[in-house]
C-alpha cells in the first residue's frame, strides 16, 4: 500500500476529486491551516473514526498530520483495523505549506 505525495493530492484536489481525508492532528492545528480533512485526533477521536469508518474498508483514505509521524501511525491502525487502501501523506501540512509557501 503506497502513501501519496503533496503534489499528487494537490493534483488530485485541483482535478476535483473528492477523496476521504482525515486530519489526526490536535484541533489548534486543524484551525490554524488544513486542506479540508475531517478532523480525528488520534490520541482522542480516532479511535471512534475508524469504528464510524467500518463497512468502508475498500474505500480510500487519506491520512495526514504536521509532518507524517502520527498519520503513520494512524494508517497502521487502520491497516490494522482491515481497512484496504489507507495512504499517508508524506512530510504532512510542513511539506504541504513548503511546495505552496503558506503560513
Amino acid at each position: 500500500m503506497e502513501d501519496i505525495t503533496v503534489g499528487e493530492l494537490s493534483t488530485r484536489l485541483q482535478n476535483g476529486e473528492k477523496p476521504n481525508i482525515i486530519d489526526v492532528r490536535e484541533l489548534y492545528e486543524h484551525q490554524e491551516f488544513n486542506i479540508g480533512g475531517d478532523l480525528a485526533t488520534l490520541q482522542t477521536s480516532f479511535p471512534f473514526k475508524i469504528q464510524e469508518l467500518k463497512g468502508r474498508e475498500n474505500e480510500e483514505f487519506i491520512v495526514y498530520c504536521r509532518s507524517g509521524n502520527r498519520s503513520g501511525m494512524a494508517k497502521h491502525l487502520m491497516v490494522q483495523s482491515g481497512f484496504k487502501n489507507v495512504k499517508n501523506l508524506i512530510g504532512g501540512m510542513l511539506a504541504w505549506q513548503e511546495m505552496y509557501k503558506t503560513n
